[in-house]
């Protein structure tokens, strides 16, 4: 089959089928589970309203957790197959760089993490956030509110992280820092002692950890352990709920994370999905974090672009996304608008308390 080839069109009474490519193994399985029930609950909410099209909107859940070039190539044989007419989900950038190439143009695909920017396959659409819009201001903001100055990076050694890392030195010296060591250590490391010893070493009074899901948690362990939170703030993209449930309330001071949403945002908006999310899955249901939250954002914007293009076919969509700020919706994060191929969002900046997060300014 044609790599480039769109799969077939289905008829009106057929159902959207979403692969769904959210992470069910490895670090970011830990919040897998609230990546599946936001997108279950948006798939539902969906349906309730008409569906895609007035399709009905079913999900079929990948591991998105799996190495690569596996996940891969378990979504390039769904799409080949035109079992799957959409792809969604929040996966590690070394997934989605992997991927993308191969639909690309096939079928429209909602990537929903937090990113290091620069995504321009053509049919990629991408939710999450951008360090080009975020990191800046969050370092800004939290230097001025702790003067910290001396930075070192700790992070896995895939794309995110490196990328991610080289615009965080750029950052640093334009409000007057420095950054004065990177660390990188490869997904699921166990021993970070290494790690903190050069944090000691290069005299860092802010650590930027870029580390996924369960890494951050141990991470979070070994320095509070290591008596580093009496020194050092340490600020995250990539940071929910969950994670600081798993880390432990003595893990958590000094630390602070960016994002676009939290479930402690006092919006309309994130308090109307959180009655929802409770109503559906009950109390003790994994908190729908900004990781896990971000694959309600997925479906709901690639209903939106079905809606604004009148098909579900890559071109019309992608045709639909350049006319201005046509593709819109409202959901738990308030008004979003396309622009381009990304989701433009407002970004909060958010302090950790115990289990919680207290948002404390708007970057």
């Amino acid at each position: 089959m044609d790599p480039m080839r769109p799969t077939r069109p289905r008829s009106a009474g057929e159902a959207v089928t979403v692969a769904l490519v959210v992470p069910l193994q490895g670090p970011a399985g830990l919040f897998g589970p609230s990546c599946e029930l936001s997108a279950q609950l948006a798939a539902e909410e969906l349906n309730t309203a008409g569906g895609i099209l007035g399709r009905e909107v079913r999900l079929v859940v990948v591991d998105g957790g799996a190495p690569p070039e596996r996940v891969a190539a378990e979504v390039e044989a769904l799409v080949s197959l035109g079992a799957v007419d959409a792809v969604v989900g929040w996966h590690i950038s070394a997934v989605r760089r992997t991927l993308a190439p191969r639909i690309a143009g096939r079928v429209p695909y909602v990537y929903t993490a937090q990113y290091e920017g620069g995504e321009r396959t053509p049919g990629v659409f991408l939710t999450g956030e951008a360090d080009t819009e975020q990191l800046l201001p969050a370092m800004r903001l939290l230097a001025e509110a702790t003067g910290v100055r001396r930075w070192c990076t700790v992070g896995n050694d895939y794309v995110w992280p490196r990328a991610t890392a080289r615009a965080a030195r750029r950052y640093a010296r334009a409000l007057g820092g420095r950054v004065h060591d990177e660390v990188f250590v490869s997904l699921g490391a166990e021993d970070f002692g290494p790690a903190l010893r050069r944090i000691e070493r290069c005299g860092a009074d802010a650590v930027l950890m870029l580390l996924v899901g369960d890494d951050a948690v141990r991470f979070s362990r070994a320095f509070s352990a290591y008596g580093l939170h009496q020194r050092c703030q340490r600020l995250s993209t990539h940071l929910d709920e969950n994670m600081l449930l798993a880390a432990g309330a003595d893990a958590t001071e000094g630390l602070w994370a960016a994002a676009g949403f939290f479930e402690a945002l006092a919006t309309a908006e994130s308090l109307d999905f959180g009655r929802r999310y409770t109503h559906r899955f009950g109390a003790e249901a994994p908190v729908a974090g900004s990781l896990g939250e971000s694959c309600f954002e997925g479906l709901r914007l690639l209903a939106a672009l079905a809606q604004r293009a009148g098909f579900l076919d890559v071109r019309a969509m992608r045709r639909a996304a350049d006319v201005g700020a046509g593709v819109a919706y409202e959901g738990p994060r308030g008004l979003l608008r396309l622009r381009g191929n990304h989701l433009r969002q407002p970004l909060y900046l958010a302090r950790a308390d115990a289990f919680d997060f207290h948002v404390v300014a708007q970057l």
